[in-house]
């Protein structure tokens, strides 16, 4: 910090850093110069005035006779400054410290070979990876784990916060990862369950997306939903899909092969029930995405937030100043210089 004496106190830059606790006082700084003005005016008019025989050549200004403003002069800035103390110019370093108790989600994927399908674009399991980027690139301190499953299910990525991971091995899914044919829905849940029911966060949440109803697998998907709401784990189900003649590869001409697909949603519907979540049906693109929108709102952790202000006070550098030029003056006023400046 600078010296109380040195004029940087006084530079624009610095003036313009400050806060001020009392502001009212710098308003009635604009009323000092006005006060000396009706000062000068006053004097100029009813001071006495003596009578003097001079010849015009003997008449002669010079700046030498303002001299005479200076007691007026330092009195004023004594006022100002002491104004200025008064406004208790401030300076506050604020630090603003978030923190957040996240909670901890499991992506649930199917990669059966029926998401291959290319009703959405490129094909189902494609856009459901991409707007599971999406989800997580929205997510802060959040656990976000990945379960992918077709005739089996397994653990592709355990809860973690590195995101940088997750988006990896969410590169790495292919239709290949699993060799048994089906949808094991029910696998998939007990695979969730596993990874999560150790989990000591306030808030727990799977994401379960499939096309299909429960094909394969040992495991009931019921009794697997009602395994999860046992450890306190809500899950949303989202079926995507559209019903009825559908893309799937291309024929011998590149035209695409069109196929029959049909939708069973009551085993997801029954799924959400059971563990409070919700059920959601996609049929394109835009609606996945807004389905996930919809998801991250309603599992946000709440953001908690601790400020903490340094303030300093630099009113005492004007009042030294003000002192100072208070000292000044009374020498001036109390000395025979002060007459002769006036006269």
């Amino acid at each position: 910090m600078e010296a109380w004496y040195s004029l940087t106190w006084f530079y624009p830059s610095t003036i313009s850093g400050f806060t001020w606790a009392n502001p009212l006082y710098l308003y009635i700084l604009f009323l000092v110069p006005l006060i000396f003005i009706l000062r000068w005016t006053y004097r100029y008019f009813f001071n006495q005035k003596l009578p003097v025989a001079l010849v015009k050549s003997d008449l002669r200004s010079t700046p030498f006779t303002l001299i005479r403003l200076l007691p007026d002069l330092l009195l004023a800035l004594v006022i100002s400054l002491v104004l200025v103390a008064l406004s208790r110019p401030q300076k506050t370093n604020e630090k603003v410290e978030q923190w957040t108790e996240g909670i901890d989600i499991m992506l649930a994927i199917d990669i059966s070979q029926s998401m291959q399908i290319e009703d959405f674009i490129p094909n189902r399991l494609e856009a459901a990876k991409n707007v599971a980027r999406d989800f997580i690139k929205g997510r802060v301190q959040d656990r976000i784990g990945i379960v992918v499953f077709s005739g089996d299910a397994f653990s592709l990525a355990p809860l973690t916060t590195d995101y940088d991971l997750l988006n990896a091995y969410l590169n790495e899914i292919s239709f290949d990862m699993i060799e048994n044919r089906g949808t094991a829905i029910g696998s998939a849940m007990a695979v969730v369950t596993n990874r999560m029911r150790e989990s000591e966060s306030k808030s727990k949440v799977c994401i379960l997306l499939s096309d299909g109803d429960n094909t394969a697998g040992n495991i009931d998907p019921i009794t697997a939903a009602e395994l999860a709401a046992a450890y306190d784990i809500k899950t949303y189900t989202i079926v995507v899909g559209k019903e009825g003649l559908v893309p799937f590869g291309k024929d011998y001409f590149g035209r695409p092969h069109m196929v029959e697909n049909t939708v069973d949603e009551t085993t997801m519907r029954k799924i959400a029930e059971i563990s409070s979540g919700e059920f959601f049906r996609v049929t394109d693109n835009q609606a996945l995405e807004s389905v996930f929108r919809k998801i991250d709102q309603y599992e946000k952790a709440e953001i908690k937030e601790t400020r903490f202000k340094d303030t300093a006070d630099f009113y005492f550098v004007y009042l030294r100043w003000a002192v100072v030029l208070l000292l000044f003056w009374l020498l001036l006023k109390s000395s025979f210089v002060s007459n002769v400046l006036q006269d």
